[in-house]
Protein backbone atom coordinates (compact mmCIF):
# COMPACT_ATOMS: atom_id res chain seq x y z
CA UNK A 1 0.00 0.00 0.00
CA UNK A 2 2.66 2.63 0.79
CA UNK A 3 4.51 1.81 -3.01
CA UNK A 4 1.20 2.56 -4.03
CA UNK A 5 0.94 5.59 -2.51
CA UNK A 6 4.11 6.41 -3.34
CA UNK A 7 3.93 6.28 -7.12
CA UNK A 8 0.69 7.94 -7.44
CA UNK A 9 2.35 11.40 -7.57
CA UNK A 10 4.91 9.54 -9.87
CA UNK A 11 2.33 8.85 -12.24
CA UNK A 12 0.80 12.32 -12.34
CA UNK A 13 4.55 14.24 -12.21
CA UNK A 14 5.07 12.31 -15.55
CA UNK A 15 1.37 12.80 -17.26
CA UNK A 16 1.63 16.49 -16.08
CA UNK A 17 5.63 16.73 -18.03
CA UNK A 18 4.18 14.57 -20.70
CA UNK A 19 1.62 16.96 -21.39
CA UNK A 20 3.93 19.61 -21.14
CA UNK A 21 6.71 18.40 -23.53
CA UNK A 22 4.35 19.52 -26.94
CA UNK A 23 6.10 22.92 -27.22
CA UNK A 24 9.50 23.98 -25.81
CA UNK A 25 10.20 28.13 -25.40
CA UNK A 26 13.59 28.18 -26.76
CA UNK A 27 15.44 32.10 -25.40
CA UNK A 28 18.40 32.69 -27.83
CA UNK A 29 20.80 35.48 -27.54
CA UNK A 30 22.81 35.87 -30.77
CA UNK A 31 26.13 37.89 -31.16
CA UNK A 32 26.81 39.57 -34.57
CA UNK A 33 30.51 40.74 -35.25
CA UNK A 34 30.69 40.37 -39.03
CA UNK A 35 30.10 43.36 -41.28
CA UNK A 36 30.15 40.92 -44.27
CA UNK A 37 27.09 40.90 -46.11
CA UNK A 38 27.11 37.34 -47.13
CA UNK A 39 26.82 36.53 -43.40
CA UNK A 40 23.46 38.67 -43.31
CA UNK A 41 22.43 37.11 -45.76
CA UNK A 42 22.52 33.94 -44.68
CA UNK A 43 21.50 34.86 -40.77
CA UNK A 44 18.13 36.08 -42.51
CA UNK A 45 17.43 32.80 -44.30
CA UNK A 46 18.46 31.16 -40.64
CA UNK A 47 16.02 33.60 -39.03
CA UNK A 48 13.20 32.54 -40.73
CA UNK A 49 14.03 28.86 -40.62
CA UNK A 50 14.25 29.60 -37.39
CA UNK A 51 10.74 30.84 -36.71
CA UNK A 52 9.27 28.13 -39.01
CA UNK A 53 10.60 25.27 -36.66
CA UNK A 54 9.78 27.49 -33.16
CA UNK A 55 7.27 29.80 -33.69
CA UNK A 56 7.31 30.91 -30.22
CA UNK A 57 11.18 31.64 -30.30
CA UNK A 58 12.65 34.40 -28.22
CA UNK A 59 15.45 35.87 -30.31
CA UNK A 60 17.39 38.83 -29.60
CA UNK A 61 20.37 39.05 -32.16
CA UNK A 62 23.52 41.92 -30.50
CA UNK A 63 25.35 43.48 -33.24
CA UNK A 64 28.41 45.01 -32.12
CA UNK A 65 31.65 45.97 -33.97
CA UNK A 66 31.61 45.26 -37.78
CA UNK A 67 27.87 43.42 -37.33
CA UNK A 68 26.71 47.11 -36.73
CA UNK A 69 26.87 47.23 -40.19
CA UNK A 70 23.28 45.54 -40.66
CA UNK A 71 21.40 48.31 -38.74
CA UNK A 72 22.35 51.11 -40.21
CA UNK A 73 21.19 52.80 -42.40
CA UNK A 74 23.64 53.63 -45.09
CA UNK A 75 24.97 50.10 -45.44
CA UNK A 76 22.49 47.44 -44.24
CA UNK A 77 21.43 45.10 -47.37
CA UNK A 78 19.22 43.42 -45.57
CA UNK A 79 16.86 46.22 -44.45
CA UNK A 80 13.98 45.09 -45.46
CA UNK A 81 14.17 41.70 -44.07
CA UNK A 82 15.47 43.44 -40.61
CA UNK A 83 12.09 45.40 -40.52
CA UNK A 84 9.88 42.06 -41.36
CA UNK A 85 11.63 40.03 -38.41
CA UNK A 86 11.21 42.49 -36.19
CA UNK A 87 7.36 42.68 -37.09
CA UNK A 88 7.51 39.12 -36.23
CA UNK A 89 9.31 39.92 -32.76
CA UNK A 90 12.68 39.42 -33.26
CA UNK A 91 14.48 41.91 -31.52
CA UNK A 92 17.54 43.54 -32.97
CA UNK A 93 20.07 45.32 -30.32
CA UNK A 94 22.60 48.08 -31.61
CA UNK A 95 25.38 48.54 -29.05
CA UNK A 96 26.11 52.03 -28.37
CA UNK A 97 29.75 51.44 -27.40
CA UNK A 98 30.21 50.54 -30.88
CA UNK A 99 28.45 53.40 -32.32
CA UNK A 100 30.60 55.58 -30.22
CA UNK A 101 34.06 54.31 -31.32
CA UNK A 102 33.23 53.65 -34.58
CA UNK A 103 32.19 57.57 -34.80
CA UNK A 104 28.65 55.99 -36.64
CA UNK A 105 25.95 58.27 -36.60
CA UNK A 106 23.17 57.13 -34.61
CA UNK A 107 20.57 58.41 -36.60
CA UNK A 108 21.49 56.23 -39.39
CA UNK A 109 20.57 52.91 -36.99
CA UNK A 110 17.51 51.33 -38.71
CA UNK A 111 14.69 52.42 -36.72
CA UNK A 112 13.16 48.52 -35.33
CA UNK A 113 16.75 48.54 -33.64
CA UNK A 114 16.59 48.98 -29.56
CA UNK A 115 19.93 49.84 -28.17
CA UNK A 116 21.94 48.26 -25.61
CA UNK A 117 25.01 50.66 -23.64
CA UNK A 118 27.27 47.43 -23.87
CA UNK A 119 26.39 44.50 -26.48
CA UNK A 120 29.05 41.89 -24.68
CA UNK A 121 27.61 42.60 -21.32
CA UNK A 122 24.14 42.03 -22.61
CA UNK A 123 24.71 38.95 -23.80
CA UNK A 124 26.54 38.41 -20.73
CA UNK A 125 23.23 39.14 -18.66
CA UNK A 126 21.05 36.81 -20.76
CA UNK A 127 23.17 34.39 -20.54
CA UNK A 128 23.01 34.37 -16.46
CA UNK A 129 19.41 34.70 -17.08
CA UNK A 130 19.56 31.26 -19.09
CA UNK A 131 19.36 32.17 -22.56
CA UNK A 132 21.10 30.24 -25.22
CA UNK A 133 23.92 31.76 -27.40
CA UNK A 134 24.84 31.59 -30.69
CA UNK A 135 27.68 33.31 -32.34
CA UNK A 136 26.28 34.42 -36.13
CA UNK A 137 28.89 34.06 -39.05
CA UNK A 138 30.91 31.39 -40.77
Amino acid sequence: MKKLLLLIPLLFATASMSAQGGVRQHRIVMQLTSGDTLVHKNLMKQFKNMKEASPTLQLEVVCHGPGMDMLMSDRSIVQGKVKEFASQGIVFLACDNTIRERNLDPAKVLPEAGHVKAGIIHIVERQEDGWSYIKAGF
